[in-house]
């Protein structure tokens, strides 16, 4: 196990090639500005933004709420990590760990704490997309160009299962909140929920009429968001694959989707610039994001609900 160099330029922390961790909680840096605490801002008020070398391809909460987790396309500062772009970060569970998918083909974790690399995954044959840790930490699923969803111990890196269900890329994947299934998304148009143990089948979605971006399941584990290049938001039954909600507020394909953690609302994030909230049962829009200049690959909500980050050209964290 080796120790990454690390750099730090006040508050941010760069762990290895293009993994950022931004001390997002206390923004009272002369740099960035302070911010007035949460509840007295306007929806949509920006308080803190970060420009990096290059752009953003991820972001992610920490579960306390007091970190961001940034996946960057290239940087001026290069450390020993991954050798091509970072297009996923996950934190585990407990926010003791990160994991990080790269076009390198490789998953590594680390320590969150100290930067150490504790884990390199190499099952993969093609740039790796997705990571997302299972609800008890324990396992780590990983998805990309090579059309499989990959299940291994996260500390062991031992492999325990291969999802070959896709005729496509896999961009995104989702574990239920208790644990028993996964939800990947693909470019062969299609959302698949699996059993996460056993690999079967359990549901596939076929609602999209081009490639799927991006999946989410609801906090309860009742219903799956996703979005797609085809311009919308599906919402849907988890167990029974039905239609609830078509969102179609978005004049491109959306990249991102995230719940809010109380399950009423969405976020969607766009090629067409913008992150759109709207209210899960009725598609009903609450307010339209118009921070960035170019497409929003990442959205991201904070643990309390009342913050949003996120990332394309730049990182923004704004009142939600």
């Amino acid at each position: 196990m080796d120790t990454l160099h690390a750099h730090r330029f006040g508050r941010v922390l760069v762990l290895g090639w293009l993994i950022v961790l931004l001390a997002a909680c206390s923004v009272a840096d002369p740099a960035v500005g302070s911010a007035h605490a949460a509840t007295t801002l306007p929806l949509g008020t920006t308080f803190w933004t970060y420009r990096g070398g290059s752009s953003v391809f991820t972001a992610a909460w920490s579960p306390d709420g007091k970190r961001l987790a940034l996946g960057e396309a290239d940087g001026t500062v290069t450390v020993h990590g991954h050798t091509n772009h970072v297009w996923a970060v996950a934190w585990s569970p407990d926010g003791k760990r990160l994991a990080s998918a790269s076009w390198d083909k490789i998953v590594q974790v680390w320590d969150a704490a100290t930067g150490e690399r504790l884990l390199t995954y190499r099952g993969h044959t093609d740039l790796v997309l997705a990571v997302a840790w299972s609800p008890s930490g324990t396992h780590i699923a990983s998805a990309g160009s090579d059309d499989t969803v990959q299940v291994w111990d996260a500390t062991s890196g031992k492999r325990t299962l291969t999802y070959r269900g896709h005729s496509g890329t896999v961009e995104a994947v989702a574990w239920s909140p208790d644990g028993t299934r996964i939800a990947s998304a693909s470019f062969d148009h299609t959302v698949q929920v699996w059993n996460s143990s056993t690999g079967e089948q359990a549901l596939t979605y076929r609602g999209h009429s081009n490639r799927v971006w991006a999946v989410a399941w609801s906090p309860d584990g009742k219903h799956i968001a996703s979005g797609s290049e085809d311009r919308t938001v599906q919402v849907w039954d988890g167990h029974t694959g039905r239609t609830m909600v078509i969102y179609r507020g978005h004049s491109k394909g959306v990249q991102a989707v995230a719940w809010s953690p109380d399950g009423r609302y969405l976020a969607s994030g766009s090629w067409d610039t913008t992150v759109q909230v709207w209210k899960v049962t009725t598609g009903h829009r609450m307010l339209t994001y118009r921070g960035h200049a170019d497409i929003v690959g990442a959205v991201a909500w904070s643990p309390d609900g009342r913050r949003i980050a996120s990332a394309g050209d730049d990182v923004r964290i704004w009142q939600a």
